[in-house]
């Protein structure tokens, strides 16, 4: 019974007990992305703390909240991990299941307590869903009670990353549950200048109302077009999953392949949107701003942009129908991020070919941590 006293207190403390074996950040977080239930909950058994955060997504709360796995939250919710407990860079284990789609785990962490809105200026969950694009998410969120006009760090709405991204049928619940289209960030832009650098002028005139012969009439280099966001390729989350996983067990040459074959992924997703991009960046030009008017009804004035090729099709007759940190800043941002995995992921091949395992599995760790926060 000598055993018993020293134990208790451990647990009491969320210390490990004597002779258990924990994990380190990455092998946790491998674990935990995989789904091994059992391993979980024999760690916690062990002393580690519910709250324990992994390397790349956070606890074991917020990667069963990106997984979309319940009984994973389930778990470290039932060994006190806070439902609410926001990570490295800012984020909770509802943003994750929002940014995701996993919307029967928003449900799941909503009915348990999670805040469907923060305090001043922070993303909430109706952002990630409405960037990311998903519907049923918002639409839930709403219902809850989401605030439609929360503001994000930088001062940008749900609506204009819905905008942004040209997401009409969430722009729509939006404005439906109240949006404001007159916000102006940090940056100066409202949800109708996005719009505008989307060549969207139905939705730009729909969101500006009156204001829009005076937006219209701005220089055109005030409507620099914004790239598309990209989340990380499904193939290219699993193929680095997979590589952490190997990395976790010592099979360094098993999971530089694999890093590999995820960044070769990346860019090939990065290619397919840059041609689209680019189609569609011909088809619809702008040449001008064309201003109509009568002098017996200045009230009656309008504007729209010209074009140097027309659209053809259904899109001639109204709004495009274009198919997740932003804002203002989310351009720069992006790039910021794809520039530093570009260098870790040189530095990695430099290591790798001299023979430098581990110094290039943390080069190849380090760029996935950078993807993965854009």
């Amino acid at each position: 019974m000598r055993w018993l006293l020293p134990l208790l207190l451990c647990l009491s403390l969320g210390l490990p007990a004597r002779g258990a074996t924990l994990p380190d950040p990455t092998r946790f977080s491998v674990v935990i992305e995989t789904g091994d239930l059992e391993q979980a909950r024999r760690w916690l058994d062990d002393g580690l703390p519910p709250d324990f955060e992994g390397s790349v997504i956070g606890s074991g709360l917020m990667i069963g909240a990106w997984e979309g796995n319940i009984p994973m939250m389930a778990l470290f919710h039932a060994r006190g991990a806070d439902i609410n407990k926001t990570n490295a860079l800012g984020e909770q284990a509802l943003l994750h299941a929002a940014w995701k789609g996993r919307l029967d785990a928003v449900r799941w962490l909503v009915e348990r307590g999670a805040r469907l809105d923060r305090l001043g200026k922070e993303w909430s969950a109706l952002h990630y869903a409405a960037f990311a694009g998903h519907g049923e998410v918002v639409a839930y969120l709403l219902e809850r009670g989401a605030n439609a006009n929360a503001l994000s760090t930088n001062g940008s709405t749900p609506l204009m990353m819905a905008v942004r991204e040209s997401k009409e049928g969430i722009i729509d619940r939006l404005l439906a549950a109240g949006a404001y289209t007159d916000v102006v960030n940090e940056w100066g832009d409202t949800a109708a200048t996005w719009a505008m650098r989307r060549n969207d002028v139905a939705l730009a005139r729909k969101l500006s109302g009156e204001g829009f012969a005076r937006l219209a009439a701005q220089p055109q280099s005030n409507f620099a077009a914004l790239p598309r966001s990209q989340p990380l390729p499904d193939r290219a989350d699993r193929l680095l999953a997979e590589a952490r996983r190997l990395e976790s067990f010592g099979r360094f040459a098993e999971a530089a392949k694999v890093y590999r074959a995820a960044f070769a992924a990346v860019k090939q997703a990065e290619a397919v949107q840059a041609r689209t991009q680019k189609a569609a960046a011909r088809a619809r030009t702008v040449t001008g701003v064309t201003i109509t008017a009568r002098r017996d009804n200045p009230g009656a004035q309008s504007a729209g942009l010209a074009y140097a090729t027309p659209a053809t099709g259904p899109a001639a007759a109204g709004p495009s129908a274009a198919k997740v940190d932003t804002g203002g800043t989310a351009a720069p941002q992006q790039q910021a991020a794809q520039d530093v995995a570009d260098q870790w992921l040189r530095l990695a091949r430099e290591h790798e070919a001299a023979g430098r395992r581990k110094e290039a599995m943390a080069a190849y760790r380090a760029a996935s941590q950078a993807l993965r926060g854009r």
